[in-house]
């Protein structure tokens, strides 16, 4: 008897068909005939870019990198804020035919550091002010050239890398890398996420086909273009259905609201906290939002209850989606007006979903959690020099297998109930426990640590620190919190450490966190 075939959840979008084009031909599809249209304005200063002047920008950076000297698929170092300029940046590095390795700018030193020695690359562009960062931590790197986006006496200038352009239409392999995101595993430092024009020209089309993407919208850019939610689904997504892009350089409620009303935001995307703050902030009531048909929440999971209390101050739906670095970077989302409170959404186009028991490898159907698998044209190629952690997540078949818990209703939709992986989720950013228990397991005085997260309405989750000290050894909780603070993001820091005297752990060595939650 033939074995039956694993339960698979189809996409209920009509498949898309995906063009052979770069991501930089993609994404600024319709600059040529939009150079008047203005593709950037800065919410703090007014200042716009047109899309006649991101193309021109990234068209002679790409020239200009390849006269430099850059190699294909060399990877270019750029830790910059929310500005305009980003997008010259990304597309140019690309278009050049190297690839873009995003820093996260509150990363430490250290962080840093990692990633310049994992991508190896020879070029970092950065601003004036965290230029002095840059150079500390590429000590003892690849890096020699350095470009800011402003003026200081220490680096040229951006624009002095200029050159001459280089068409958008130059001829790619679909299949070559072009973006190395890092994103943090449960095992210790980050990883590179290799993803291609073929992925990430995929996902704008499976993300701005069904949200009805038009040319008069206008979205706000407060989530970081560092992280691959704001650069993907906000910047790139934006620009490649030639609308506008109103950005932040960090949150600010006053000026995020402001945004709204005075530049016509139509779509919103937000991640929980923000979501919070839209339903219970009093502020909120002052501003109007009267272009503003939708408000998508990712990097982590949103409650009904908030979701339906925020749309009802906004006066549209606020929605969900469901994906990671991994999946270029969404793999679930609400279609416009099927709304299912609690659920993240349905399969995106030309992509299909598993639900697997951990224990059994068994598919399972509707309404059974298991563990989310997912495949599709927006997959990662793998993690970056690391075919041990490709191997575990991605399998020979093309499914990535998520580490999340969720189930499938008999309708298709996606509800994420728990995290099979051991990531805490702070604001959308994400901590590795192993990587703090590593650190504290330096201090002098600990003996043995486990890091856990604490829920939090605002935050997602609190990292927190049971530790074990040393036979006479003493250090306080504020001790230890200064000592991992010196070493790590401010997103990552401890924010409560308890002392026990033994942590629990199975058989084997695991941690047991379930355990440690129980005390809570």
């Amino acid at each position: 008897m033939t074995p039956a075939a694993p339960h698979v959840f189809a996409s209920p979008f009509e498949p898309l068909v995906l063009p052979p084009m770069s991501l930089p031909q993609f994404t600024l599809r319709h600059a040529a005939a939009r150079r008047d249209k203005v593709a950037f304005i800065e919410a703090a200063s007014g200042r716009c870019m047109t899309y006649g002047e991101l193309l021109d920008g990234v068209c002679q950076l790409a020239g200009g990198l390849q006269e430099r000297g850059v190699l294909p698929g060399e990877a270019v170092a750029v830790m910059l804020p929310n500005l305009p300029e980003y997008a010259v940046v990304m597309h140019g590095i690309i278009l050049a035919g190297a690839v873009i390795t995003t820093i996260n700018p509150s990363y430490s030193e250290r962080e840093i550091h990692h990633q310049l020695a994992l991508t190896r690359a020879q070029r970092f562009i950065t601003t004036p002010g965290m230029l002095a960062l840059a150079r500390a931590a590429a000590s003892g790197t690849a890096v020699t050239d350095y470009a800011v986006i402003g003026h200081c006496p220490d680096a040229p200038t951006l624009q002095s890398w200029y050159g001459a352009p280089v068409p958008l239409d130059t001829p790619v392999a679909m299949d070559a890398v072009v973006a190395l995101p890092f994103s943090s595993g449960t095992t210790g430092l980050s990883k590179g996420v290799e993803l291609t024009h073929r992925s990430m020209v995929a996902n704008l089309l499976q993300v701005g086909t069904p949200m009805g993407f038009r040319d008069d919208d206008v979205t706000v850019a407060v989530l970081p273009f560092f992280h691959i939610y704001g650069q993907q689904i906000i910047m790139n997504t934006t620009l490649a259905f030639g609308a506008s892009i109103v950005t932040l350089l960090r949150f600010d409620l006053e000026l995020f609201l402001r945004a709204h009303q005075d530049h016509g935001v139509s779509l919103s995307f937000i991640a929980p906290p923000i979501a919070v703050i839209l339903a219970k902030h009093p502020s909120v009531s002052q501003y109007r939002f009267d272009r503003l048909r939708l408000v998508f929440c990712g990097a982590a999971p949103l409650t009904a209850e908030v979701a339906a209390e925020a749309g009802a101050r906004l006066g549209c739906e606020v929605v969900q989606g469901y994906g990671m670095t991994e999946l270029s970077p969404v793999s679930h989302l609400t279609p416009t007006g099927a709304n299912r409170p609690g659920s993240v959404g349905v399969t995106v186009a030309n992509s299909e979903t598993r639900i697997v028991d951990p224990s059994t490898g068994k598919s399972l159907g509707p309404q059974s959690p298991g563990e989310v698998w997912v495949r599709g044209p927006m997959v990662m190629a793998g993690y970056h020099r690391n075919p041990v952690a490709t191997a575990e997540i991605l399998d020979d078949a093309g499914w990535l297998h998520t580490g999340d818990i969720g189930y499938m209703d008999a309708d298709g939709y996606l509800f994420i109930v728990d995290r099979l992986k051991e990531l805490i989720k702070f604001k959308g950013f994400q901590v590795p426990p192993a990587e703090l228990e590593g650190l504290l397991l330096t201090h002098p005085a600990v003996a043995d640590a486990a890091v856990i997260g604490l829920p939090d309405e605002e935050a997602g989750e609190l990292p927190i620190a049971f530790v074990v000290l040393k036979a006479g050894q003493t250090a306080s909780a504020a001790d230890l919190r200064d000592f991992i603070a010196g070493q790590v993001a401010t997103y990552k820091q401890l924010h409560r450490v308890t002392f026990i005297d033994v942590i629990p752990k199975s058989p084997s060595g695991k941690i047991l966190r379930r355990l440690l939650r129980d005390v809570l």
